[in-house]
């Protein structure tokens, strides 16, 4: 049974792969995360150019369907990353992408050139965050300057590409957008801005008052997207949002997706979540005689 997938030049020897965000976030971690046979690729938690110190707490909240945070892309900033953090990944037997935020085309070129000298397989930008004002959604809403940032990075990167994407209106212009700029493929989607409200303080729970929801809640309306968006694409997809279990792991490959990120159910469920997913899903290809994962890619979008 066959259960790599590619994405331009980088091949998953699964089609699972740790969500940006989560653990990611120092080498060490990401050296221990590495070891587990289940885990088929690693991106890493989301680095701007200059280090950024985030919102203060609370940043993240429960709710009935799932998790809700603002932590305001707290990171070291690249160049802490790429001289501290880096060199500890150095030979790991497992795709590491990292992710990359921002909106000034000279400073995502230099960040994605210097990631590219150092080794790494690929880069996912983040032009999506919910909540970071200048870093996030509004970006990705500016066809322009979306365009121009993908066909900038893209005339110096030779490393896959990886655009993610969030909800919001006109996600079909968008993707195409970003496909013609050149990205090697999407992953969808990035959580949705959302809010908590304490009834008894009557205040809203996040110091930042809105933050990205994710979890089970947003699972269906990224199936959505992914569905559609296969229907319009001729790159690859990477289905993000509420993946639990196998079934919702299959129901993205099922609507166009060719691997899946996995992330705020680490949360519940620990790392063992990769394992049982994977077992989930080779027992779902043997049941129903499928010998390869790439078989079953898109199989809802047949008549």
């Amino acid at each position: 049974m066959n259960l790599s997938v590619k994405v331009g030049s980088i091949i998953f020897k699964n089609p699972l792969i740790l969500a940006s965000g989560i653990l990611a976030t120092t080498g060490s971690i990401i050296k221990r995360i590495s070891s587990i046979s289940s885990v088929g690729g690693i991106v890493t938690k989301s680095l701007t150019y200059y280090p950024r110190k985030g919102y203060n707490t609370p940043i993240i909240v429960g709710v009935k369907t799932g998790l809700i945070n603002a932590v305001g892309l707290t990171n070291p900033g690249y160049k802490y990353f790429l001289e501290k953090e880096l060199p500890i990944m150095r030979g790991l037997n497992i795709p590491i992408i990292i992710s990359l935020a921002g909106n000034k085309v000279k400073e995502l070129i230099e960040m994605c050139s210097r990631f590219e000298e150092s080794g790494v397989d690929g880069i996912e930008l983040n032009l999506s965050c919910p909540h970071a004002e200048k870093y996030g959604i509004e970006v990705l809403m500016d066809y322009v300057l979306t365009y121009r940032i993908i066909s900038e990075v893209k005339s110096v990167l030779k490393i896959p590409l990886i655009v993610k994407i969030g909800f919001t209106d006109n996600l079909v212009r968008i993707a195409k957008t970003i496909e013609k700029a050149g990205a090697d493929a999407i992953s969808a989607i990035n959580t949705i801005k959302a809010m908590a409200i304490d009834i008894y303080t009557r205040r809203p729970v996040l110091s930042n008052k809105f933050g990205g929801l994710s979890g089970p809640a947003i699972h269906p309306i990224a199936v959505r997207i992914v569905y559609e968006l296969y229907e319009i694409l001729n790159i690859p997809i990477i289905g993000v949002g509420g993946v639990e279990d196998w079934r919702d792991a299959i129901e993205f490959f099922l609507a166009g997706a060719c691997a899946v990120q996995i992330g705020s159910s680490i949360s519940i469920y620990g790392l063992k979540i990769f394992e049982d997913i994977l077992k989930g899903i080779k027992e779902y290809l043997s049941e129903y005689s499928y010998r390869d994962i790439k078989d079953i890619v898109g199989l809802a979008h047949e008549e």
